[in-house]
């Protein structure tokens, strides 16, 4: 598999990953959502936003079951996932579309899929520092895509108790559960993500499920750290699963 001048090839568990040097890389976020969802007895995903491909082929390797579509609006980022889904062997178990997801419309009757997930950006624009390198931009930042239109999506394309999984900023939640209950997404589960016990939240980790009855669980906390720098039990686990 060719891997360019410009990019570097990473692994993590038993998936090897091409990546930029200097745009997108993933981050642990993508780790941790994909070890968060449960998705025995689902047949077919569609991931909203897929990067270099990471989470739908770590989800592969784990999951022997799902048939993914992986969607990247940024070109050179979804030809990067192509060559990573095919480094892995799993070119029968995942496809990739190069297209803004708001086009997926046009593409899948409603009702379709039996769960979604997304890592999408958690930053409007003008908000935060604006990286120089657009894949970095655009994974951050909603230029290309707003949280609004990512939830719209998720409920078009799931089949009634389809399930919707992301990652997010707690700075945003309130309005993030408040856009999931008009589209018919009910949180169900959710939980807190640390650097370190102590800390406040990071990032918090949510399924929703399209037509439910309204009622929620909170997890118990995740912290990623000890005392200095080492994972804790749970991350390493996570890690190396």
């Amino acid at each position: 598999m060719k891997q360019l001048p410009e990019e570097t090839l990473d692994s993590i568990r038993d998936i090897k990953i091409i990546q930029a040097k200097d745009g997108y890389r993933f981050s642990i976020d993508a780790v941790l959502l994909e070890n968060y969802i449960s998705a025995k007895r689902l047949h077919k995903g569609v991931e909203l936003g897929a990067g270099s491909g990471i989470i739908s082929i770590l989800l592969a390797s784990r999951l022997k079951g799902p048939k993914i579509i992986a969607v990247e609006v940024q070109g050179p980022l979804a030809e990067r996932a192509r060559r990573n889904v095919s480094l892995n062997n799993l070119d029968d178990r995942i496809e990739i579309v190069a297209n803004d997801m708001r086009a997926l419309k046009k593409m899948f009757p409603a009702n379709t899929f039996d769960f979604v997930f997304s890592n999408p950006p958690f930053r409007k624009p003008k908000t935060g520092r604006l990286s120089i390198y657009e894949e970095r931009a655009v994974a951050r930042h909603e230029i290309e895509i707003t949280l609004p239109d990512l939830i719209k999506t998720a409920s078009y394309l799931l089949k009634h108790s389809g399930r919707f999984y992301l990652i997010y900023h707690p700075f945003r939640l309130a309005e993030l559960v408040e856009l999931l209950r008009k589209a018919r997404l009910e949180p169900k589960r959710m939980r807190f993500v640390h650097s370190k016990e102590g800390d406040e939240a990071k990032m918090v980790l949510i399924e929703a499920v399209k037509g439910s009855g309204t009622w929620l669980k909170i997890d118990p906390p995740l912290y990623l750290y000890e005392k200095g720098n080492e994972y804790t039990l749970e991350m390493k686990a996570i890690l190396n699963r």
